[in-house]
């Protein structure tokens, strides 16, 4: 599945590419309609709102931290339409389309971020959607270990896609670097997982160029593991839904894969790092000029979607953006001993006393506390 340029669907006018070489590509592209592509756009638009307002609001100090996510929303709202309801992904910090998308409310992403929250949402309230996962790469193996589960459950392998399940893993070009994202490798190869690793390189890991990390391209890295792969114009939702949907349908039937998204980090790697450091400006205006939005926008126009509809959804998403930073000066700090409570599933005595230590600490600085 890989080539010498990515698999591509719509070059960064918006015009469709047709080729002998991703004939296959835009034949499942096709199962979206007019309306489905639509619905991507307002997917795209609601996350770069929300994580325009996410980043204000750290500035303004109520967030300790904010990741960015500008730029990667097109390889993300093709993962995310290309799983299906019975399939599980773990994010990492960074997948916020994919979280909006399973269900997750803004405000329990923001929660993780003003510290007020230890994971952000329940995920047997949300199946199919994992927590962040804010240390690098440990999910790789989670998502590994919980798709060996649906294989031993027998689970997949039915030859139903309707049916059979499959796990989606997401991280980037720097946590590939990570020894976890290797033996995830190695164990989904070894047991013939239901899981796809979809790799965003957005080309920098903080400062580090994908090109320090890797001398080989990560698509055939994961080819020296026994994995399928494939190489994607991460900025075309379109190519990166045909291929997901491809892997992951492979994958429910015992061939682990492994998808590199080609994407741009628009912003920074957090709100404490600084990109003028280390990239230039004609860099980062060569990657805006491949924007995923106005890509996808420029598609919809020539499928005869007038400009009304594209407004009327950037309306919506900038008034629930509105409503997020509402909603987020409203909520109230949490508990100091909250942390205590997630622990374990059942009490333990060791957490009860640590918890009992903590309140006796804070209750000695009487209404100072």
């Amino acid at each position: 599945m890989t080539g010498i340029q990515p698999i591509r669907l719509l070059d960064e006018a918006g015009d469709a590419v047709v080729s002998d070489e991703n004939e296959q590509w835009r034949a499942i592209a096709d199962e979206l309609s007019t309306d489905d592509r639509l619905a991507m756009h307002g997917e795209m638009l609601r996350t770069r709102r929300f994580d325009i307002e996410a980043g204000h609001l750290q500035r303004q100090g109520k967030l300790g931290l904010w990741v960015p996510s500008l730029g990667q929303e097109g390889a993300q709202v093709g993962a995310a339409w290309a799983a299906r309801p019975q399939d599980t992904l773990f994010p990492s910090y960074r997948e916020h389309l994919i979280a909006l998308h399973r269900g997750v409310d803004m405000l329990q992403i923001i929660d993780i971020f003003r510290g007020a929250a230890h994971g952000g949402w329940n995920p047997t309230e949300l199946p199919g959607m994992r927590i962040y996962s804010l240390v690098i790469a440990t999910h790789a193996l989670h998502a590994t270990g919980f798709a060996m589960g649906i294989g031993l459950d027998g689970a997949s392998g039915t030859g139903d896609p309707a049916t059979d399940e499959a796990v989606m893993a997401f991280y980037g070009d720097g946590a590939a670097s990570q020894g976890d994202a290797s033996e995830g490798l190695v164990f989904a190869a070894s047991y013939d997982a239901p899981i796809v690793f979809f790799v965003q390189n957005n080309k920098w890991a903080i400062s580090v160029p994908s090109t320090r990390q890797s001398r080989f391209p990560l698509h055939e890295r994961a080819r020296g593991f026994g994995l399928e792969s494939a190489w994607v114009d991460g900025n075309d939702p379109l190519a990166s839904f045909a291929v997901s949907r491809r892997m992951l349908d492979e994958a429910r039937q015992g061939r682990p894969g492994y998808v590199e998204a080609d994407t741009y980090r628009m912003g920074a790697h957090t709100t404490s790092d600084d990109p003028t450091r280390y990239r230039s400006r004609d860099e980062e205006e060569a990657w805006a000029r491949r924007d995923p939005i106005a890509r996808l926008a420029a598609h919809l126009r020539s499928l005869g979607v007038d400009d009304v509809a594209l407004v009327e959804q950037d309306e919506r998403a900038a008034d629930e953006a509105a409503d997020l930073r509402r909603r987020t000066l409203e909520a109230p700090a949490a508990a100091s001993d909250d942390i205590f409570d997630h622990v374990y599933a059942e009490p333990h005595p060791l957490v009860a006393e640590q918890k009992a230590a903590l309140a006796a600490f804070e209750a000695s600085f009487g209404s100072d506390a």
